[in-house]
């Protein structure tokens, strides 16, 4: 089980060249594992699938009359970005977004794209994404879009295409996260050696990001995640963020609306509420405004929203500039708003309501790749080259009927990246999905979730439909050093704290925890973990004596210490 066979079979390898040896910068991991016995890489593979089944990683199945709950696949080699890669991602990705929040804010307010006709007015208020309840609003600072996760695919050219923008509720980061947490020890010594670029930031740049979201005047906002709830199929993200950025998670039901202000119904009383991190769709946000039958989101909410007293990240509507026959227009919304080409390009469109188009698209099913402008997770999609005449015939009729809700695209050779399948290790198909925070600045984390279709030959890669992830290794640029440890946080009690102090531990500077001191006064400052406090007596007051445990020794003596594999930056 190693790269040595290893078959690239035609299609463009994250990790493995042409000519069969490792793509710049990624030597390193391709010398480790090939330096290793089966049996030492099926173990490191077991105990990353441990690790994620002990801290509950699952995600729900849409449609799942059995309520099952799965651990989302993993494999331990990861995707590999190298650094000049990544600095034309980057200023994409920014680019992008920041052309679809000026989109955005401009359709619900003065509508000069449409007026000027770069997208079709048809188009736009024919969109079920499209909410008449958001116009004329502008959200603080004009932003939109707080929290974005772009689809990126590379083709056999070797050049990224973006496949579609999530601007509403994206998913996913969390598992960014976790694969990170568990990549680290599983090889760490390549890991240091390839000086990948850090992901555990994101927690601080989210919060940021909502900070600075909050309605004018408000100096220290009051922010919360609002979730459906523990039946939703992402609740174990909405938590884990609650719990990275130390705000409350919040219910609908333990909100209400008093005097056109937002609050939280907490032990102490009700407390006003500023920013509002929403994992709720749109259309279930206020029964007063969207469905009535909703018992998710909370009655007055919008109008709150539309006061410009409390903020909604993100904002209602957004989904319009993730409408995928929208997504055909972004390479015109960013000339027309920035005077720029796009620095990345879409994958090539076919609007069915286009009557070109269509025909087109209905004589070449079976070429082409076609899907439902408003689903996603891998549903209401036609893989032609995969796909029966029967199903063929049932898109045909379905386009006919509702031109308006299919595009079409030609089908890619999405590139492929090793995976252990079996005892094997085989080459297999991939996407990537960067995660965007537009707060102050637009911070594009340098990682995101790769995710990979385990079946061969599948092109599908959402966990619903059977996908794994892996972990992403951005390259730093020399003199980069990679990734610091991770620093644990510890709300303790005064008693706790006296005796912490005692063990090693440093007190965190309380100018930097406002927003993990659980509305402690700035003289009872968090502690944080230093990588020599060793006393698991204090750690088990903490609850985290295991993850010492880890850090000391490695997990089952299959995980490599985490210290050896991280270095300070």
């Amino acid at each position: 089980m190693n790269f040595h066979d290893y078959d690239t079979q035609g299609f463009y390898d994250e990790l493995i060249g042409d000519d069969g040896q490792a793509r710049d910068g990624a030597a390193p991991l391709v010398q480790h594992v090939n330096a290793m016995t089966p049996k030492d890489i099926k173990r490191r593979q077991k105990a990353a699938e441990m690790a994620l089944y002990q801290q509950g990683i699952t995600f729900g199945v849409f449609g799942d009359k059995k309520g099952t709950e799965k651990i989302f696949p993993y494999d331990i080699l990861p995707r590999i970005v190298q650094a000049q890669e990544w600095d034309v991602l980057e200023k994409g990705l920014k680019q992008r977004i920041q052309a679809l929040n000026l989109f955005i804010d401009d359709i619900y307010n003065d509508q000069k794209i449409l007026n000027d006709g770069v997208v079709p007015r048809d188009l736009v208020m024919s969109s079920e994404c499209y909410l008449k309840q958001c116009e004329n609003i502008s959200p603080p600072q004009k932003i939109w879009i707080h929290v974005t996760g772009t689809d990126l695919v590379r083709d056999r050219d070797g050049e990224f295409y973006v496949l579609e923008d999530n601007l509403r509720c994206p998913s996913g980061i969390s598992y960014v996260l976790q694969n990170r947490s568990i990549q680290k020890r599983t090889f760490p010594k390549a890991f240091q050696e390839m000086a990948v670029r850090p992901v555990s930031v994101y927690g601080e740049h989210l919060y940021e990001t909502l900070r600075h979201a909050a309605p004018n005047g408000i100096e220290n906002p009051k922010v919360i995640v609002l979730t459906p709830g523990i039946y939703n199929s992402a609740y174990y993200e909405h938590s884990f963020l609650a719990q990275q950025m130390g705000v409350p998670l919040a219910q609908g039901s333990d909100l209400t609306v008093i005097d056109g202000y937002v609050m939280l119904r907490t032990t102490r009383g009700f407390e006003k509420v500023d920013v509002i991190y929403r994992r709720i769709d749109d259309a279930f946000l206020d029964p007063t405004v969207f469905r009535k039958d909703s018992l998710l989101g909370v009655p007055g909410l919008m109008d709150c929203f539309r006061r410009g007293n409390v903020s909604l990240a993100n904002a209602p509507g957004t989904g319009i500039a993730d409408d995928k026959a929208v997504y055909a227009y972004v390479p015109k919304i960013i000339k027309y708003y920035l005077g720029e080409d796009p620095i990345l390009n879409n994958v090539p469109t076919y609007i069915c309501d286009n009557p070109k188009d269509r025909a087109y698209v209905l004589a070449n099913l079976d070429k082409l790749v076609v899907k439902a402008v408003n689903l996603s997770g891998g549903y209401g999609i036609l893989i032609g080259p995969h796909s029966t005449r029967e199903e063929q015939q049932v898109f045909a009729n379905k386009i006919n009927a509702n031109p308006r809700d299919y595009i079409a695209q030609p089908t890619l050779s999405l590139s492929r990246t090793p995976t252990i399948i079996g005892n094997k290790i085989v080459g297999r198909h991939v996407d990537f999905r960067p995660y965007i925070l537009y707060g102050k600045s637009i911070f594009v984390l340098p990682g995101g979730l790769t995710r990979v279709a385990l079946r061969e030959g599948s092109l599908v890669v959402n966990s619903s439909q059977g996908g794994g992830s892996k972990d992403t290794w951005v390259l730093g640029t020399p003199p980069c050093r990679g990734e610091a440890p991770e620093k644990k946080r510890l709300s303790l009690s005064s008693a706790e704290r006296k005796e912490g102090i005692s063990k090693g531990y440093r007190p965190l500077d309380p100018v930097n925890t406002k927003h993990v001191s659980g509305g402690k006064t700035p003289t009872e400052p968090d502690f944080e973990m230093l990588p020599n406090a060793t006393d698991v007596t204090f750690l088990g007051l903490c609850g985290v004596a295991e993850l010492h445990k880890q850090t000391e020794n490695g997990a089952d003596g299959v995980f490599g210490s985490i210290a050896e594999g991280e270095t300070h930056a």
